[in-house]
């Protein structure tokens, strides 16, 4: 079986962080692992607090992982200061898993910051250079790029300018955009657009979180990052379509949609 590592916050209400992620290789068939990077206080209406990891214990979680178990891919969401940035940069560069994706979670739905101000610099500086592919959405490019964002061209230039960082690939998430939603994967030569339906619907909670992971699982089982985006992107819709109304807030999208609806098993 192939297998896949996030490393990410805990969101103790299961629809983002972590506890998307792991749900998430599970719909792909995928063995998931975790490394909790901090662990958040939250539900569908906010983020009450948040409590940082040692340290210690975040690096002695990736090393028992990698040195016991194959890991083809790897997820990376949540890393809210500096010096988590580099202990994970400096053990994923050690350890050189095949397949990085990186998800540069900043706010939550909510609005709650989750990356201080001054890390932002040094995601850039460590963490790009070593992954795979990056998922900003249009808030997060322009904090990458310093520049903002409005217009698909403007997407191109964020693109150009993130890949200069190092990464392999870069994938802007345009839902913030008026209009039709379009999502650009950058490869440095050519540009490729996944255009999706705009769903209304409040329950949106964790979208970055299990399309980041979403893409891991593809790549972990051995497609093109072309494929696994383009798969991502028809997984995260339908479980935006049939999204979970739980809660008074922002709910959870629905993971196992497909699996519940072969099994006969309702919403």
């Amino acid at each position: 079986m192939k297998t896949a590592l996030t490393i990410a916050g805990s969101d103790s209400s299961g629809g983002a962080g972590i506890q998307a992620d792991l749900k998430t290789f599970s719909a792909h068939g995928v063995y998931g692992m975790s490394v909790i990077t901090a662990i958040t206080a939250q539900n569908t209406l906010g983020v009450r607090s948040v409590q940082n990891i040692d340290l210690a214990i975040i690096r002695d979680q990736i090393d028992a992982i990698f040195e016991d178990i194959d890991v083809h891919s790897v997820k990376i969401g949540m890393l809210s200061n500096s010096e988590i940035i580099k202990t994970v940069a400096e053990r994923l560069t050690y350890y050189k898993p095949n397949e990085i994706v990186l998800d540069p979670v900043m706010v939550s739905k909510s609005g709650s910051d989750l990356l201080q101000e001054e890390a932002v610099a040094s995601l850039v500086q460590y963490l790009l250079p070593i992954a795979t592919v990056i998922t900003p959405n249009l808030p997060e490019a322009e904090k990458l790029t310093g520049k903002a964002i409005s217009t698909v061209e403007e997407m191109r230039q964020a693109c150009k300018d993130l890949k200069k960082s190092g990464v392999q690939y870069v994938l802007i998430k345009g839902g913030h955009l008026k209009g039709k939603p379009i999502d650009l994967l950058y490869d440095g030569n050519e540009f490729l657009s996944f255009e999706a339906e705009r769903i209304e619907t409040k329950n949106t909670h964790g979208t970055g979180c299990t399309l980041s992971s979403a893409i891991a699982s593809n790549l972990a089982l051995g497609m093109n990052i072309h494929n696994a985006v383009q798969q991502a992107k028809e997984y995260i819709t339908t479980a935006i379509k049939h999204s979970l109304s739980i809660g008074n807030g922002h709910g959870p999208t629905h993971h196992f949609y497909q699996l519940y609806k072969k099994a006969k098993i309702h919403d």
